[in-house]
This record gives C-alpha cells, structure tokens and sequence, in this order.
C-alpha cells in the first residue's frame, strides 16, 4: 500500500474545494463529486490489494503516544478541503490492521469477502433503519427469507418459528434470556420482580462467552445467580456437574429456568453435548439456548456438523454469527427462535408514531416492536449477497476447507515436536498450542515448563506486531498460562500460509 498520500491526488479543480461546495449532492459539481469519491475508492482498493498481499504487512506498529503524533485527529473549526479528506482516508488505512490478510490469524471474524463488502458498501449508501417495512420494504423480505433459511438448516421444525439480525452476538444471547424469562413469567414485563416468588437461577458452562454471565447482571439476576457449571479437559460442559448444580439450587428453593451451551467456545474452540443438556433441560423445566455464534457455521457442513452440534434442534433458541466462520462483514449476528411470536410478546411497546395498526400493508412485516432497539442496522444484504454467490454448496465447501487448513495446521506442529506443543485435539478452527524456543527444547515437559512457555507468548506476540508478518493470539484458562490460539476463519489461508505461520514464529521466537 502506498506510504503516503502522492497517489491519491484530486484534480486543481476538486483538490480545494470544501464539503459544501459539491454536497448534498449538486448537479452542477456532478464531475467534482464523482472524481472525490473515486479516489475515495481507489483508497479502498488500494487497501483490498494490500490485504491479499502476502508480501504487505499486516501492520504498521506504534505504540499509542507515537500513533498520536503520526495522525491529525482534531476535529477542525472549519471544515477541510477534499484533497485534505481523501489524504486522511488513505493515512487512515495505511495504519489499520490488515484483518483480510492471510496471516492474520488473530481473532474469530477474520479474511475480506468482497461479495459482503459490495454489500457493505450499498447498505450504508441505502442508510435505511430495519424498524419498518414501509421504509425498508427490500431488506425487511430479506431478512424474512433469510433468516427462515438459517432456521430450515437448525431443524425442520423450526421453520415457522422466529429471527432476528442484532448487534453482536452478546446482544443475541441476552435476547435469547429475555425470552426464556418472559416464556416461563409472561407477566414480569409489566408487574416486574414481584411476579417471581423465588430466586432466578442461569446455567453455563464456565468455557461460555461472557456475555451469558453479563446478562444475569444487567437483567437483575446478579452475578452469583449465573452459575458456571464446570468443564472437562477439552473444555466441554460436564453434565453431570450440571445437575448436581440444578438439584442443589432446588433444594435452596431457588428457581432454575435457564441453560446456555456453548458450541465453539472462544478460546478452545469446544462444543458443549447438547442432547445430553436437552435431556437434563426436559427433565427439569428449563429452557436451552445455544450458543452457537462462533460454531454454527458448522450447520453447513454434512461433514463437521455432527457430532458437533448434534442435538441443536432441541433448543429453544440458538444465536449464531454469521461475521464469524461464515465469513460476513462485521457485524452480523443472529439469533433465533422455535416458537414464533415470543420476541414480539416479549419486547413490544407498541409505539403507535411508529408501530401503527392501520398501515396500508401487512404490518406482519414491522420488526421494529419485536426487538429492544430502535435504530437498527441493515446487516442482511451483505450476507444475503453472499449467500447469493455461494449457496449453500459454497459455504459447505467454505466451512470444510477451514477445518481441513486447520487439521494440516495439527499435523505440521506434531511433526515437529521440538518446537511446538499441541495442547488438545481441536474440534474446530481453534488450534491451542505452545512454541518452545531453544532453551527449553531438552526440558521434559512439566508445570515448570508450561510457566516458562507461557512467559514466551507475550515477548513473542510482540514481536509478531512489530515485524508486521504475522498475528496469532494468545491466553491463559483457569488450567494453564499464556499458550496461542490460533484461529483459521479466512478464506484466503493456504498451507503455504500455515507452513509459513510455524517458520516465522521459529525465525522470531527461538532465542527467547
């Protein structure tokens, strides 16, 4: 990508005018306007290309106090030119992350779909709210056909059940416990606490994703109320250990209502049993959600779906990121429902200077009331665009090739033992290992040596970022310190990729 901003020089004609010479738009300044948003463009592609480019670096490091001096940031009195904007773009992109970069194995959403990105680009030109048919009659059908498809792939009975697209998979896993409460106590939306005559109490696995703990808190359960059911050594719920934790809330007088699995948890990638969690959920009165935001894009593959997420169709909810696995542009995260009508029962307000019950169409067709927000974001052309392109044969073929590039990524570290210590078998796209430097190659692998590897992660992550060449992440769990976590979720890897991304911590780590 260019270093600095000679490459994107607007015309003498364009380069001083300011945002009100040629916008809102004029027809008078049609050849200014256009000529402003092409280089806009060409800063954009420029970008892409950098992306897909194996010799680029993923970064340009600084620490915050030398970024600050790099960038004007100020908001001006007055505004500047368009040769001035144009020049902020570029050195904006220039010193942000290349998470499209095959080597850029850092976070779960990663790679550059540029179907999803046309999308992107036509959604926000669109710049529509989803609260109403009557102001996003396109996009709100969209969504319907959708989301029924997504449903149709959880499980044949769940087709005429419900959906919706929310900000993030958080959100979509405190929709999921809003239902549950408002399914079990129907009159706690307008009576409140009172309406329940004991103490509420949430299950999860203690691998889950913060979020399930997050909502016992910003729904009023508390904190200690979500109880964190304890996981194996491959990180998977236990579920005997759920139970005795059912029975023993219980005899507490306590009212258990809610269970959350995880299939793919964040950082080791595990699937929670779901049948066995159903079996557990029937016999008690409680409802399951699954947490599916990072896996589900395994629904897709007759390969990788089950054993994983066999059982999902039990569930009474299921939230599901298609910004992750499957590729979408941040962000977009679904969650959906087996009974229809719950999100409507459970969150509408009926505003009538929106929701109005005399419209001219089938107000069937008005999200707005089902959902908590207002303003909502169009996040379904994108993946509608994509779905489009790929079909559901594409994304088979999308989600098995992941898993492929991360089964060669198990392999070449078991091939060179010396170097690399395989945590566990992976079930998905999360592969946990350590790097060992030189130093410790002759030590037996014990406590004392996982400590000493683990103090390497971050030294070696570091240096990663300063070279620029590569990205991979890295943790503790409550069993062992820092190791990396590797993450395939980019259609672009290779196993040339894979090969270079084990040569090049070796080349960066092994004097430490």
């Amino acid at each position: 990508m260019a270093s600095n901003t000679s490459n994107y020089k607007l015309s003498a004609t364009t380069a001083n005018l300011k945002y009100n010479d040629i916008l809102p738009y004029k027809t008078e300044n049609e050849a200014q306007t256009r000529e402003f948003l092409n280089k806009v463009i060409e800063v954009l592609l420029d970008f892409v290309k950098a992306s897909n480019d194996r010799n680029e670096k993923i970064l340009d490091f600084h620490h915050p106090e030398e970024m600050l001096k790099l960038l004007d940031l100020r908001v001006p009195d007055h505004g500047v030119t368009l040769q001035q904007l144009v020049n902020d773009c570029a050195t904006t992109m220039k010193y942000q992350v290349k998470t499209g970069h095959p080597r850029f194995f850092n976070q779960l959403s990663s790679g550059l779909d540029l179907i999803s990105m046309a999308g992107e680009w036509l959604t926000a030109t669109a710049n529509t709210n989803m609260f109403t048919y009557e102001i996003a009659p396109v996009f709100i059908l969209m969504e319907n056909v959708v989301m029924t498809h997504m449903r149709e792939l959880i499980g044949s009975d769940w087709r005429d059940g419900d959906s919706i697209l929310a900000p993030g998979g958080s959100i979509s896993n405190l929709y999921a416990f809003l239902a549950a409460r408002h399914k079990m106590f129907p009159n706690y939306k307008e009576k409140g606490i009172a309406t329940i005559q004991g103490q509420l109490v949430m299950f999860t696995s203690d691998q889950s994703h913060y979020s399930v703990k997050s909502c016992a808190s910003v729904c009023g359960l508390g904190t200690d109320n979500c109880v964190m059911v304890p996981s194996d050594e491959n990180g998977r719920m236990i579920t005997r250990e759920l139970e005795k934790l059912v029975i023993d809330r219980k005899s507490r007088g306590h009212i258990p209502f809610f269970v959350c699995v995880t299939s793919g948890t964040t950082v080791l990638g595990a699937f929670d049993p779901i049948n066995e969690v159903a079996d557990i959920c029937d016999k008690y009165g409680m409802w399951l959600h699954v947490d599916a935001a990072w896996g589900g894009g395994l629904l897709l593959s007759k390969k990788y779906r089950h054993p994983r997420l066999s059982g999902v169709e039990r569930a009474q909810s299921v939230t599901w990121n298609p910004h992750k696995l499957m590729g979408a542009l941040l962000q977009c995260s679904t969650i959906h429902f087996k009974e229809d009508g719950l999100l409507m029962s459970c969150n509408q307000m009926a505003a009538d200077y929106l929701f109005m019950q005399d419209k001219l169409y089938d107000i069937k067709f008005d999200t707005g009331d089902k959902v908590i927000q207002c303003g909502r974001h169009n996040d379904i052309f994108k993946l509608w665009l994509q779905w489009r392109a790929k079909g559901d044969e594409g994304f088979e073929k999308h989600m098995d090739r992941l898993m492929e590039l991360s089964e060669y990524l198990v392999k070449r570290i078991k091939d060179q033992p010396d170097k690399f210590y395989l945590i566990m078998e992976p079930e998905m796209v999360n592969v946990s290992f350590w790097y060992i430097p030189s130093r410790l190659r002759n030590m037996p692998h014990s406590k004392h040596r996982e400590q000493e590897l683990g103090k390497m992660c971050p030294v070696l992550k570091s240096r990663m970022m300063q070279a620029g060449t590569l990205m991979v992440g890295y943790q503790p769990d409550d069993r062992r310190p820092n190791f990396f976590r590797n993450i395939i979720s980019s259609a672009a890897v290779t196993e040339k990729d894979v090969d270079f991304l084990l040569n090049e911590m070796d080349r960066l780590g092994h004097d430490l």
